[in-house]
């Protein structure tokens, strides 16, 4: 080899030799900081140091989830304290990872990105914890503030009125649902702290428009006016003029229902000191000394609805509790009743 060939080729080795150590320097300069490219659920990392990217993941990722989570429903607001959910994630885990793809390849193609502009193009995810006793615990607190059952339509009685309480729905929280939503939003740490409840819609087993099936009959009783009201659909058919319990033996007010129905009905007279001799004596049905006329229709505890023959007593409190009608009234309504029909006393 010739002189020449000889310097040239030690130039060569010398350049070489110069050009791998100033990659390596340079490389070596790049390793305190995460390359372009890198995200950590979803924060951009590029060009950070340890330090940075941790301020940033706690900031971007940990810091949002200290926040408290909000349901609410129609009115009603539940929250879930960020403490209860005892939130934490591996920051550090994450950010050695990022410096690990920050490194990854050969060194000769770690410096020939650096120096073009290239990316890692490395998408890392970091796991968040929390207590999923706690997400649970919470769902049925919001479960059961968010239970309405169901109304059913009925009425509601007056001594001369019968009015419609309209059927109202009820409602039950969708708890799987839920469950979902508040895992879903702890899991990424991203979206609205706040969710609207999603329930099911229970129907009432008898609606407003079904309430007259329900109460196809109906009586009422105006104490005050001595008036016994006949309803039909809800809708007034007939009213009769009848006596009813004096001071002392009032006809109990309330509501009630029609329990027995008897033809000339037997007569058990009770153990009261106005029945005098008579009293725990067993009347036939149909003769004089009965005062139980015609028919009976039982309310309650010895009170019912029956005929008199003292129709000068009809508009007055004059019975000794039960409700006195006139003999072709009483047979008259005893044919529109059935036992169960109920009765309101006021």
């Amino acid at each position: 080899m010739g002189r020449k060939t000889q310097v040239a080729v030690i130039a060569v080795v010398v350049l070489l030799l110069g050009g791998a150590v100033a990659a390596y320097a340079y490389d070596g300069a790049q390793k305190d900081k995460i390359a372009d490219g890198v995200t950590v659920a979803g924060v951009d990392l590029s060009g950070m140091t340890r330090d940075e990217a941790t301020e940033a993941l706690t900031n971007q990722v940990l810091a949002p989830q200290r926040k408290p989570v909000t349901v609410t429903f129609k009115k009603q607001t539940f929250k879930l304290p960020a403490k209860d959910l005892k939130i934490h994630a591996d920051v550090q885990s994450a950010v050695d990872r990022a410096f690990d793809e920050s490194r990854d390849g050969s060194l000769p193609s770690r410096v020939i990105r650096e120096i073009t502009g290239g990316e890692v193009n490395a998408s890392i995810p970091i796991q968040v914890g929390y207590s999923q006793k706690a997400v649970n615990k919470f769902v049925k607190t919001v479960a059961d503030g968010v239970l309405e059952e169901p109304v059913d339509a009925s009425v509601s009685a007056g001594p001369e009125s019968l009015t419609v309480v309209k059927a109202q729905d009820g409602y039950k929280l969708r708890d799987n649902k839920l469950t979902d939503q508040l895992n879903n939003l702890l899991d990424s740490g991203r979206g609205t702290r706040t969710i609207v409840a999603k329930v099911n819609v229970t129907k009432p087993a008898v609606t407003t428009a079904e309430v007259a099936q329900k109460y196809p009959t109906y009586l009422t009783l105006d104490r005050s006016n001595f008036t016994l009201t006949l309803w039909k659909d809800l809708k007034k058919v007939k009213s009769y003029t009848v006596a009813v319990g004096q001071v002392g033996l009032e006809t109990p007010a309330g509501t009630y229902s029609i329990q027995d129905k008897q033809v000339d009905p037997v007569w058990t007279v009770p153990n009261s000191a106005w029945a005098g001799d008579m009293a725990g004596e067993v009347v036939p049905g149909g003769v004089p000394e009965n005062p139980l006329k015609a028919r009976w229709m039982g309310i309650f505890d010895g009170a019912g609805i029956h005929g008199t023959d003292d129709t000068g007593s009809l508009g007055s409190a004059a019975s000794h509790g039960c409700v006195r009608m006139a003999v072709p009234d009483v047979i008259d309504l005893y044919d529109r009743v059935d036992v169960g029909t109920p009765i309101y006393i006021g």
